[in-house]
């Protein structure tokens, strides 16, 4: 998670950073006095020995020390270098502290070949036959720097045969320089967590490339941009010709402007020179004519707008090869539209670093000293949500304060925030516009974690064009989206700044505000009356008080004029209900008391109609415009007995009447619905008849289980291209499929068309199977408790060639069918409570083998006593489960023993209430053949 005060125990910094070591009288003049010029030009610390050293063979302990003084040792293997013993021995050193201390070795193969320093041959070997003949006493000595000779030979390094020698020592100094980077130890103040996101700042900004570069970094207020981008420059300053940190960007253009902004960046990196200019054109001339020889570091922290980029930065080619410009916004749209090319996007503090944070802060240590504070550490560590900026302002606010001051502390958050967060935060909202602002408070006040696309069709309809809108505020990282790319997620923190903002237009009366949200405000202005037309949002609950039942009078909307969005979450109570807003686009009344909505109520503009578990018996009376509206769910209204007419709701996507279990029939309009994604019914069991023809064309799940006195199926007028589910569970008076069900064209990406689940004989499901061959992109199939029979499932099924779940429980199989053998495909099978009773060597299908991707195979509570070894043959079994085989004795020897191999050790047999089966087998031989049983 993203980062400030600090890592582990820090990287202590080498006195060196580069060993130099190479045959003086081959390199010292030409190849290693530029390479070690270069090296200190980047301001890489290098050590060169002095030649007054190189006497006799064994290394001088300067050098040794010095080896050992260094982070890294850049070994120039020269034609006579293995002729010098000086130069093998401290060859052998490198190597001792390499394999010792994790000592870094680059090679640099300077006009030999590796090869031939690997294998010892050519001038090597005659070398060490001298070697040899000088140190015939001491062989050890010798088969040490052939050790060290070959290990070192082995390393990718880099090769010098008739190459440009400068474009050469500079790609050098770049490796170089770009892996130093990437060690040097945190010199700030204790920054928590940081390793990991210097780490991947660095992979982005590649300092060994020879490229201009410019780098983004981008994310909410406080979360530590500025920290982070302070470290990677104090680190990387050396490693370039000129260097400027241009600090609050933002706030320093608004009051001085761009030009001194042009000054200061010139100023920085030419500090002996003198600029006087006057606009921004000449300041742009300025920069591009002076610096595009220079190799710089340009740093712009906390720009907010593209002419910031456009006056500092300008084009890539302003700057000399080798330069990072690195810039931090809370914009990434800013970023993205001017073309930088990377952004890192920091993350919060994990819970170890957040508590670690602020116990540095609030105790001046990363441990909590008296128990009696870790329980209140805990509660600010929550409350700060792995904010930095959160951590280190309440930790050091709380600092060397008492406990009874903190738990006082602690309470005063949950009623007024800490301004010096919120300010913080708030700069990127006071940039928003209007309808922005608009989004971000609704989702701030009402939406946080609920769907985007829920979201969107809200605000959508309170015509605050959401598709654009909440793009922005993603990329100004005021909201997020979840991983699975669904739902909109806001910090805790972000949320509470933009709820402050809303209680601030009017902090004595919650009425005057224009949301409510909170329980105490709502109820203030409902039991006192001081209800305002500014009121536009509001929740109703009763936490406080769950099981009581909120009364509400008739009048209690009358005066909310421009109420857009009602939530009434708690049991409420209420004899009439004379005025609803035609304002409403979204209206959420779980329970709602009355048996229809206001005679008044003209719902013109309503997106989202949510009534569960109502007492309504229908929404209204007559037709009723309904242009507006998408969804619709009435789950759980027992008493509707009447669905209204669907002829003006030609948008409508969802409809849900799961558990109307008093819906006798439903309006023919429901039929023409050529949006309708969904159509719940399940358990409508007062259900006869639905429209007699169907031109839903967008419908991808139907659902009509439990249907029970549901008797046909309508016909389908045109096709239904995009049905993934057909749920049929439980209806069992149904007689009739129309023929063009399923024969219907199907998108190849389908889920699911077939669901069906039924305990009684149904004629229409077995003459059906055959038909189903031709469903070719159908993944997953479940027939379970269609009282089908072997005979029933024909071998025409393997061309159902994509399926991969099917699902065949509570059917009557003696045997496992050998029709299904064919699916190569099929990863799962439930055959599970279908009185499976032959099980042995002579009735599983020969040909078992063909199910070669099955995964798991599920026979829980069925009568067989054995099962056949060539069950043993399904050869990426997993999982088997005989779950309730009350009957099963034994296991095959072969099963037995496949099951200590299946594949990832992740397999397992699992046979829970199979009590033979345990008393037949010693624990001996399940622990021996990782089998599972309880």
């Amino acid at each position: 998670m993203l980062s400030l005060p600090s890592t582990s125990s820090p990287i202590s910094r080498k006195k060196y950073d580069v060993f130099l070591s190479f045959r003086g009288e081959d390199t010292r003049k030409n190849f290693t006095g530029h390479l070690y010029d270069a090296l200190k030009s980047s301001g890489i610390v290098t050590f060169r020995d002095d030649p007054k050293l190189e006497a006799g063979e064994d290394i001088a302990p300067e050098l040794s020390k010095a080896i050992q003084q260094s982070w890294c040792s850049v070994i120039i293997f020269s034609k006579t270098y293995a002729f010098s013993g000086w130069c093998l021995e401290e060859l052998a050193e490198i190597v001792q502290q390499k394999n010792a201390n994790g000592h870094k070795v680059f090679p640099i193969f300077y006009h030999v070949d590796p090869s031939d320093l690997r294998n010892q041959k050519e001038k090597v070997e005659a070398a060490f036959a001298k070697h040899e003949e000088r140190y015939k006493e001491d062989k050890g000595k010798i088969q040490k720097w052939r050790n060290a000779l070959t290990e070192v030979a082995k390393i990718k390094g880099w090769h010098l045969h008739n190459g440009n020698e400068s474009e050469f020592i500079g790609d050098i100094v770049r490796k170089i320089s770009a892996k130093l980077c990437e060690t040097y130890r945190i010199v700030h103040d204790e920054l928590v967590g940081i390793s990991l996101p210097l780490k991947e700042l660095y992979s982005k900004i590649n300092i060994g490339e020879d490229d201009v570069r410019i780098i983004g970094i981008c994310e909410m207020g406080g979360i530590g941009k500025t920290t982070l981008v302070r470290v990677v420059y104090t680190q990387m300053s050396p490693h370039f010709e000129g260097k400027s940190f241009l600090a609050d960007i933002r706030e320093v253009s608004n009051k001085c402007g761009l030009v001194s902004l042009q000054k200061q960046l010139l100023s920085q990196i030419l500090p002996n020179e003198c600029f006087n200019f006057f606009n921004v054109h000449e300041g742009n001339a300025i920069i591009s004519r002076r610096l595009c020889s220079e190799k710089v570091l340009v740093v712009l922290d906390d720009i907010d707008n593209v002419q910031h980029l456009k006056c500092l930065v300008g084009r890539r080619d302003w700057f000399g090869l080798g330069s990072r410009i690195i810039v931090t916004t809370r914009d990434e749209h800013l970023l993205r539209s001017y073309g930088v090319d990377d952004v890192y996007n920091p993350k919060t503090l994990n819970p170890d670093n957040a508590l670690r944070l602020f116990n540095l802060k609030a105790f001046h240590s990363d441990t909590v000293p008296k128990d009696d504070f870790i329980e209140l550490s805990g509660h600010v560590v929550c409350y700060a949500g792995g904010l930095p900026l959160a951590l280190e302002v309440l930790g050091s606010f709380l600092c060397d304060r008492d406990i009874v001051q903190w738990r006082s502390a602690i309470e005063r958050l949950k009623e007024d925030s800490n301004k010096e967060i919120l300010n913080t935060l708030r700069i990127s909202f006071d940039g928003l516009e209007e309808k922005e602002k608009n989004i971000f408070l609704d989702i701030a006040c009402f939406f946080s974690g609920e769907k985007r696309d829920f979201i969107t069709k809200v605000l959508d309809g309170c015509e605050f064009f959401p598709d654009i809108g909440i793009d922005v505020l993603i990329k100004k990282s005021l909201i997020k989206v979840s991983d699975d790319n669904k739902r909109l997620q806001m910090h805790a923190l972000l949320q509470e700044m933009g709820r402050k903002i809303v209680e601030e237009k009017c902090v004595d009366e919650p009425g005057k505000r224009c949301r409510l949200w909170k329980e105490r405000d709502v109820h203030h202005v409902l039991i006192k009356n001081t209800v305002t037309e500014m009121i536009e949002s509001m929740i109703i609950d009763n936490q406080r008080e769950s099981s009581k039942m909120l009364n509400l009078s008739a009048n209690v909307f009358s005066k909310m004029k421009k109420l857009r969005l009602l939530r009434v979450l708690c049991l409420s109570n209420c004899n009439d209900l004379k005025y609803l807003s035609n304002e409403l686009r979204f209206l959420d009344w779980t329970g709602y008391p009355l048996k229809s909505l206001p005679s008044s109520f003209q719902p013109d503009n309503l997106v989202i109609l949510l009534l569960p578990y109502s007492r309504i018996e229908q929404l209204w009376k007559g037709n009723r415009p309904l242009y507006k509206l998408k969804i619709i769910s009435l789950k759980g209204s027992q008493n509707l007995i009447k669905t209204p007419d669907f002829t003006t709701a030609p948008y409508l996507e969802v409809l849900i009447m799961q558990d109307c279990t008093r819906l006798v029939d439903v309006h023919p309009s429901l039929g023409v619905l050529k949006r309708l994604k969904l159509l719940n019914l399940r358990d409508c069991r007062s259900l006869r008849r639905l429209p007699t023809k169907i031109e839903m064309e967008s419908l991808e799940t139907l659902i009509l289980s439990g249907c029970s006195n549901l008797a046909r199926f309508p016909e389908i007028d045109g096709k239904m291209e995009h049905l993934k589910t057909l749920d049929l569970s439980g209806c069992y008076k149904v007689e009739y499929l129309p023929e063009n069900l399923h024969q219907a064209k199907l998108k190849r990406n389908l889920l699911s068309l077939f669901k069906v689940s039924q305990t009684g004989r149904m004629n229409f499901i077995a003459p059906m199977l055959p038909s189903l061959s031709s469903l070719r992109s159908l993944t997953k199939l479940k027939l379970r408790g269609c009282n089908l029979g072997e005979g029933d499932i024909p071998s025409a099924i393997s061309c159902v060639s994509s399926l991969a779940f099917l699902d065949l429980s509570v059917n009557n199989f003696n045997r496992i069918p050998a029709s299904l053998t064919g699916l190569s495909k099929l990863e799962e099978l439930s055959l599970s409570r279908c009185g499976l009773r032959n099980m042995g060597e002579g009735d599983i299908p020969s040909d078992i083998s063909g199910l070669s991707s099955l995964r798991i195979l599920d026979l829980h509570g069925n009568n067989f006593t054995s099962i056949g070894a060539s069950l043993a043959r399904l050869s990426n079994l997993q999982r088997l489960g005989v779950c309730n085989c009350s009957e099963l004795e034994s296991l095959p020897v072969l099963l037995a023993r496949k099951t200590s191999d299946w594949k990832h050790n992740r397999s397992y047999f699992i046979a829970i209430n199979s009590y033979r089966l345990v008393e037949n087998m010693s624990a001996i031989t399940l622990l021996k053949t990782h089998i599972k049983v309880h």
